[in-house]
């Protein structure tokens, strides 16, 4: 277990234990503050983080910013990957495959999730898995969808 996700664990699953998570993630990552993100569910395979649509997130149009909501995806698929991959493993991001679908106008919400599951014991050199991200409005409608590929080693 990473110690991103033991720290996720030792604290409560409230709102309280979200933000003072979200709050140590945007301390050690600071580029996802611009997002204002708040972690509401971590666990191996799956993370959901949050957005408000405020100002700093605006595009000339006034709504959600497609770059915004890339960093909103990443950030969930950064937790994931703390949350999935052992202490025996390290991962960085390689690429990012996204389609802007709808333009999007609510606070924003980026489900990641493994395209398949992952046995790391057999991971003896590197490999590339595939993060699959919907970033979803308030409606339940998906706005923008990323494909992040990340890169596993050994350590």
């Amino acid at each position: 277990m990473s110690a991103t996700y033991a720290l996720r664990r030792r604290l409560p699953d409230n709102l309280l234990g979200h933000a003072l998570f979200s709050l140590g993630m945007v301390a050690r990552v600071p580029y996802f503050g611009t997002v204002l993100p708040v972690v509401q569910e971590m666990r191996p395979g799956f993370c959901r983080v949050s957005a408000p649509n405020w100002f700093g997130v605006h595009n000339h149009l006034g709504t959600f910013h497609a770059i915004a909501a890339c960093n909103l995806a990443e950030a969930s698929m950064g937790m994931l990957m703390e949350a999935t991959t052992p202490d025996t493993h390290r991962w960085i991001p390689k690429a990012m495959t996204t389609r802007y679908l709808a333009k999007a106008t609510t606070r924003l919400t980026a489900e990641a999730v493994l395209a398949e599951p992952v046995d790391f014991a057999s991971l003896t050199e590197g490999t590339d898995l595939v993060v699959n991200v919907r970033v979803l409005d308030t409606h339940g409608t998906e706005v923008v969808h990323c494909d992040i590929t990340t890169w596993v080693t050994p350590r």
